[in-house]
């Protein structure tokens, strides 16, 4: 692909050649299968689906053509994931259980395992935790624990409350202590796929109650390095919030006794798509070392001339008594599906510690 050309739509995962791809390793573990019938109801308006769409509507024409068993679909369907050439694709299995396999819980719980480790079903999960949600909790936990770190991480993943591209857990979002055994399980899981899924699932949380994740990770030994990596990460929006229980976990939560100079946007005027580079020095104004947590945030302006901030990570380091570190980032302001840009000038402020210590300005052009 030429650098000048834009990325293909993630929806594109699902085109005509996957879905032709799908019909021929079907024919292969199930010779009867009708591939023509397939192709027809799987293309059809497939340019106007979205990725989520496109991925239900394999599961959907799977369940149309196959003149089986709920039980011996799941056997083809068995013998069809591993050979697969997509990851994401192979979702479209265990939506297959989600959608039409409510009544059988043993077989489908199974079949989610089973098809978890070839992509995720981190998604199918959550239909049966919304109509079984006792049931099926018990036997996530019971994954927590298991030998695949791709079954431990759907015991994460899939009870996680605010699941991006998923409908939210109400259940677990009002009360998330009803996980909090499958956390404690996966706190110090030696795979960082797994570690990844608890620290996002505990960020979830702090959305709503802030408190009960500090309560939780002040309580975990940290000298585990894998337990000190989650917690990091899991506590990476109330860091940037600046919340000071959660600077101190990670080391950071006394006030910065530093002075900010030399603070440096370049260039101060931009247009749409050009790169900004931000940079300052960090003098430290005592002799002890400290531990320092250093972040920006901009302040976006809006179409109605308000302005809104948002946070960016820099970096952490401890720094000597009496040093002085230059710090820079460099950053590409374009156009986003989560943010517009608008022209005017954009307040830039450097946090250490969760404090703004200093500010600076660009333009953006019309």
């Amino acid at each position: 692909m030429a650098a000048d050309q834009p990325a293909p739509a993630l929806k594109e995962i699902f085109n005509a050649e996957r879905l032709r791809h799908i019909a021929t390793e079907m024919s292969a573990v199930y010779p009867e299968f009708n591939a023509k019938a397939f192709m027809k109801m799987a293309n059809e308006g497939l340019a106007e689906l979205s990725i989520m769409q496109r991925m239900a509507r394999v599961s959907e024409c799977l369940y149309a053509v196959l003149p089986l068993s709920y039980e011996e679909t799941l056997g083809v369907l068995r013998a069809l994931a591993p050979r697969l050439n997509s990851g994401f694709v192979s979702i479209s299995l265990p939506h297959y259980v989600a959608t039409y396999g409510s009544h059988a819980f043993e077989e489908s719980m199974a079949a989610l395992k089973y098809f978890t480790t070839f992509g995720s079903s981190e998604f199918a999960i959550r239909y049966f935790l919304r109509s079984d949600f006792e049931r099926t909790l018990a036997v996530m936990h019971q994954w927590s624990l298991d030998d695949n770190e791709h079954v431990r991480r759907l015991a994460s993943e899939g009870s996680r409350p605010r699941l991006p591209w998923s409908f939210r857990l109400e259940r677990i979002q009002a009360d998330p202590g009803l996980a909090a055994a499958i956390l404690d399980n996966l706190k110090a899981d030696d795979s960082l796929y797994v570690r990844k899924s608890v620290a996002n699932h505990l960020n979830d949380i702090t959305k709503e109650h802030p408190d009960w994740v500090l309560d939780l990770i002040e309580g975990w030994s940290l000298e585990n390095r894998h337990t000190a990596w989650i917690a990091k990460h899991a506590l990476r929006s109330l860091i940037k919030q600046g919340n000071r229980r959660a600077l101190a976990i990670i080391g950071a939560g006394g006030k910065a006794e530093v002075q900010i100079t030399d603070v440096r946007i370049e260039p101060p005027v931009i247009t749409l798509g050009e790169k900004i580079t931000l940079s300052f020095a960090v003098q430290s104004t005592v002799e002890h070392g400290q531990r320092l947590v250093i972040d920006y945030a901009i302040d976006y302006v809006k179409g109605n001339g308000s302005t809104s901030a948002k946070v960016f990570k820099l970096k952490a380091l401890t720094l000597p008594g009496k040093a002085c570190e230059r710090v820079a980032r460099r950053q590409q302001i374009k156009e986003l599906t989560t943010r517009r840009h608008y022209a005017g000038k954009h307040a830039v402020h450097v946090m250490v510690n969760g404090e703004r210590l200093a500010t600076t300005a660009f333009e953006i052009l019309p």
